[in-house]
């Protein structure tokens, strides 16, 4: 397989995580409520995005680390917005 298909595909695949948080994060801007966001839920997907920031560090994958890295500050902000609009939902 061409070198050039994996880079595209793992490209996008990180483009889309990166991008999967803009919508929640813009109807809690605009709505200024962020009752319906779990806690509990981006507390993990946090975890998990910290998790492999550390493993691309430790293994040297910076695609790994950029990736995961700008995915974590996605959903900080959701959670940011979680804290500041004072919801209530775990």
């Amino acid at each position: 397989m061409s070198e050039v298909w994996p880079t595209v595909v793992g490209t996008a695949a990180a483009l889309a995580s990166i991008a999967s948080f803009a919508p929640q994060t813009i109807k809690i801007w605009r709505e200024r409520d962020a009752d319906a966001v779990s806690l509990k839920t981006y507390s993990l997907t946090l975890t998990a995005f910290a998790l492999w920031v550390a493993y691309g560090v430790l293994t040297s994958a910076w695609p790994l680390i950029t990736s995961n890295a700008a995915a974590f500050l996605m959903a900080a902000t959701v959670v940011a917005m979680k804290v500041k609009f004072g919801g209530r939902s775990g």
